[in-house]
């Protein structure tokens, strides 16, 4: 019996660490991956605009075409759904996006804590169809 509950325990071990290599794999993988990281930055500076600015919207149609782009564009590369999934909901990778949109904002003079500044930037990246703008809308 107790050679049976260790064998479980080992069985399990082995389990766990090799659906963990290619999740950490994915991790380095996705993180080198500069056109998905670059829309992901895209996506997330206009989510943060959309949510500071009561008088602009999200271009949903647009917003989640990108969204599908970018899943369909890493899937092609040989990344799993839950691979793609984890990057993206893994808390460092969150947190360095952050800081690469509040450095966007800061390069466009616009703060991540200034409503204001962001509607402004909101309504130049409208105004200018930028890609950024594209995923926006007045309302």
């Amino acid at each position: 019996m107790p050679f049976q509950r260790l064998a479980r325990r080992l069985t399990s071990l082995c389990l766990v660490l090799c659906l963990a290599v290619p999740a950490s794999a994915a991790q380095t993988g996705l993180r080198q991956e500069a056109d998905i990281n670059n829309a992901l930055l895209v996506i997330s500076v206009a989510d943060k605009i959309r949510r500071a600015c009561d008088s602009i919207g999200a271009n949903l149609f647009k917003a989640r075409s990108l969204i599908n782009n970018v899943k369909e564009l890493a899937v092609e590369r040989g990344y799993s759904e839950s691979e793609i999934n984890a990057y993206i909901s893994d808390k460092e990778n969150r947190a360095e996006m952050r800081g690469m949109r509040n450095e966007y904002f800061t390069s466009k003079g616009a703060s991540n804590l200034d409503a204001e500044s962001l509607c402004v930037l909101g309504r130049t990246e409208i105004s200018s169809a930028s890609q950024i703008g594209r995923l926006l809308r007045l309302r």
